[in-house]
């Protein structure tokens, strides 16, 4: 059977488990893995004496052991990172961040503090946690201006969503580095980098641009989400859980858990790049000690802003730890059918079809513009069908990883850097988010949108940003090839 034809049944199946048949995403993936190691391939030889049969369930047990491996080099960091931002948002930590910000933009420049507030929040922490946190200051910003309200919302969105979908250790964009082999390090910082500008358009552009088409939606009040009287700003979490701003840690120990594991894994890979060997950066540099170190902070933080004991202080983080399992598990599972997908060698198919653009052992121009287009077309497919960025991104990082592997196998080397489609797979998978993704209804119910308006600015907005992404990686391979 073609591989393009077992690629497409492993998809429509993880489409049609989730939405129509409501599994969970990790009973989808591994099923998929399973039906994609049963359908006949060629890439695939049958011993003497085994039949396809067997073959095929031999092959879903190294996808197995894939499963473990994939589990053990990334479940480390996604279950620390769920703990850093459990710690961050309990502390107060969270909200120093986002007032300190706000107190340097001031009000005029707000959007610019609450843009930027999710951007940096959303690499620790979950995108929802995010939105829930900043809202109220969106709301309070909107009581003492009484203009802008839809703006301040689409910067929360803007900042928040690319950074949970590009910059690891989210675990997305952990698993598509992981799987694409690309450095931790250069991953951290070309997606931090890379998706600033996109953010940028998505939150402080596309408003002006809304409102300027007569699109400027009003505040309404919402049950569950706190609002600030007296045009005073809201302190989100933090007052809920009855921390004032003058006992919330100071802003730099606030923001190291965020920035030190950052610092460290990129500062291990540019001295690295650069051809300079440290002992000492190549262990604060290794991604699990660094996480460690900044976890360590980060409880910190949260035992002296609660005064709790060990035992308090355990009992606090549990439900990271929990949420942290079941992300753990669909990364992994999503590193199984990957892995499956691989050996019905449709990477060798995609690279024998696409001889023509090769010279020398290079692929052309037109090989590297058409591999960005299936990286972000394959990411956009499946986010809209089954609404998940997760799973569209570890869909299609697989799909890339077995194109990759056969480009390799045949002697093709990319024109620019893998970070590229790296970027176009996270591009890719903010097209389209509606009814069927989780996004789409937190942002719905807490803003205080209708649905209707929920299209017209968050679905609106995050195509755009899509494209813009799209657009943004076709000129850096042309500009900045980085090879």
């Amino acid at each position: 059977m073609s591989p393009f034809l077992i690629l497409l049944v492993g998809v429509l199946f993880i489409v049609a488990a989730i939405i129509w048949l409501k599994l969970h995403p990790f009973f989808a993936l591994v099923l998929a893995a399973v039906l994609v190691g049963v359908l006949p391939s060629n890439a695939v030889e049958v011993g003497p004496g085994v039949s396809a049969w067997e073959q095929a369930l031999r092959s879903f047990e190294n996808s197995a052991a894939g499963l473990g491996l994939m589990a053990g080099k990334i479940g480390i960091v996604i279950a620390l990172a769920a703990v850093i931002g459990q710690c961050l948002m309990e502390s107060g930590a969270a909200d120093r961040i986002t007032q300190t910000l706000l107190n340097i933009f001031g009000e005029k420049r707000a959007s610019w503090a609450l843009l930027l507030s999710g951007y940096c929040l959303s690499i620790p922490v979950f995108f929802d946690t995010v939105f829930f946190l900043l809202v109220p200051l969106a709301r309070a910003m909107f009581l003492r201006t009484g203009q802008n309200y839809m703006s301040y919302v689409m910067a929360i969105c803007a900042g928040g969503v690319i950074t949970h979908g590009i910059v690891p250790p989210t675990p997305g964009p952990l698993l598509m580095a992981e799987t694409l082999e690309i450095d931790l390090g250069q991953a951290i910082l070309g997606g931090f980098l890379i998706g600033l500008p996109v953010a940028i358009f998505g939150g402080l552009v596309l408003p002006k641009l809304f409102v300027s088409c007569g699109l400027d939606l009003p505040m309404r009040d919402t049950p569950g989400v706190p609002s600030a009287g007296d045009g005073e700003l809201a302190t989100g979490k933090a007052e809920a859980d009855g921390i004032s701003q003058g006992d919330a840690p100071g802003f730099f120990i606030s923001i190291l858990p965020v920035a030190l594991p950052v610092l460290l894994i990129t500062a291990h890979s540019v001295c690295n790049a650069f051809g300079y060997e440290s002992d000492v950066l190549a262990l604060l540099g290794n991604k699990n000690l660094a996480m460690f170190i900044a976890t360590g902070v980060a409880m910190w933080l949260l035992a002296r802003s609660k005064g709790y004991t060990l035992k308090q202080l355990t009992g606090a983080i549990e439900p990271a730890l929990r949420e942290a399992g079941v992300i753990i598990l669909i990364t992994a599972a999503g590193g199984a059918f990957g892995g499956m997908l691989k050996a019905t060698g449709i990477g060798d198919t995609i690279s024998g079809m696409v001889t023509g653009y090769v010279d020398g052992g290079e692929a052309t121009g037109g090989l590297g513009i058409l591999l960005i287009f299936i990286a972000w077309g394959s990411a956009a497919v499946m986010k809209i069908a089954q609404g998940s960025g997760t799973v569209a991104v570890i869909t299609a990082a697989g799909i890339m990883a077995g194109v990759l592997a056969g480009l390799d196998e045949a002697g093709v080397a990319l024109p620019y850097h893998k970070i590229y489609i790296f970027a176009a797979i996270s591009f890719g998978a903010k097209v389209i988010s509606w009814m069927n993704d989780s996004g789409y209804w937190v942002v719905c119910k807490m803003s205080g949108f209708t649905e209707k308006e929920t299209l017209k600015t968050w679905t609106a907005q995050l195509a755009a940003m899509g494209v813009f992404g799209l657009i943004e990686v076709l000129i850096l391979i042309h500009l900045f090839p980085l090879k």
